[in-house]
């Protein structure tokens, strides 16, 4: 398939090869504008997916559906609740995508994988686990704080008040006992995720000229696949980052991976690894689509301004 119209011709610029000026500064902002854009279009659906896949939620926070979840958390709690905890992803989501975006460029040019017109999903797979690795180590504490003021019932206001309190109550560990979980996750799904954007983006777009139509598409549908063969571990994620407000005792004294895991299966058997599927495939879809877009065009606009100067 080729390039939609409104593509820029590649012979204008090339696009996909970084000039020998392009600063590491313009990729990191390139991509904590993507970060942040990405994150707060979608927060209410990443609401929504945290108190699905809460395992033995307080009476109140038990929902049947996405729709009956919308509509209970709405009515009850208001509309601005589904907003709860966005300045975490704000303070976070900034610096995280920063760092990666520009481990993700930095390692696919060391790589080759910006020369010629060919696949080159080792390159893509390997940019992309780099990336996550460093930006994750950075998001982690945010993703936790994130979560704990997603949850019904939460007393949270602040990021300062639940730092304090979770700090205070579990000590730093509980900022990074998700962190082993996360990497098993987010390593995969963004392997997955990076080497199909590559090469979605390669079959629609050959002439590898900026073409926001196929940076949308790719980034979703790769988002999308990712997401939902990385489900279980994200469920996983999710009992080891809330266990500090659990009232099971069980959760609350879960150590790691292993530990989560087999409370899953033996409370919800192997359906449990599939809670909030589907919000979690509605919330990374457009969210990729939004972050790949965002980061593409901003990524074309410093390309585009340090050849001009």
């Amino acid at each position: 398939m080729a390039a939609s119209p409104g593509a820029v011709p590649v012979e204008e610029y090339d696009y996909e090869t970084l000039p020998s000026n392009f600063s590491l500064v313009d990729n990191m902002l390139a991509g904590a504008f993507a970060g942040i854009a990405e994150h707060t279009v979608m927060y209410p659906v990443d609401l929504l997916k945290t108190r699905l896949q809460i395992i033995n939620p307080s009476p109140g926070g038990i929902y049947t559906s996405l729709t009956n979840a919308v509509s209970t958390i709405t009515k009850i709690e208001g509309a601005t609740s589904l907003w709860r905890g966005i300045s975490s992803v704000i303070v976070g989501a900034g610096p995280a995508h920063a760092v990666y975006f520009a481990t993700y460029e930095a390692v696919k040019q060391a790589m080759g994988g910006n020369k010629g017109t060919e696949h080159h999903p080792l390159a893509a797979a390997t940019s992309g686990a780099c990336a996550t690795i460093a930006s994750d180590a950075l998001m982690n504490p945010f993703d936790v704080i994130k979560q704990r003021m997603q949850l019904h019932g939460s007393v949270y206001r602040s990021i300062s008040q639940c730092t304090r309190s979770v700090y205070r109550a579990e000590g730093l560990a509980a900022f990074y006992v998700s962190y082993p979980t996360t990497l098993a996750m987010t390593v995969p799904f963004t392997a997955l995720q990076f080497t199909f954007y590559e090469s979605i983006s390669k079959v629609m777009n050959p002439s590898k000229a900026y073409d926001p139509v196929t940076h949308c598409i790719a980034g979703g549908l790769a988002g999308a696949f990712a997401a939902g063969m990385t489900t279980p571990l994200d469920v996983i994620k999710t009992l080891l980052q809330t266990r500090g407000a659990a009232h099971d005792a069980e959760i609350r004294s879960a150590r790691g991976l292993i530990e989560a895991a087999s409370i899953i299966k033996r409370q919800h058997g192997w359906a449990g690894f599939l809670r909030g599927l589907r919000p979690r495939i509605i919330t990374t879809m457009p969210s990729t689509a939004i972050c790949w877009s965002s980061y593409e065009m901003a990524k074309a606009y410093f390309i585009r301004k340090s050849k001009d100067s």
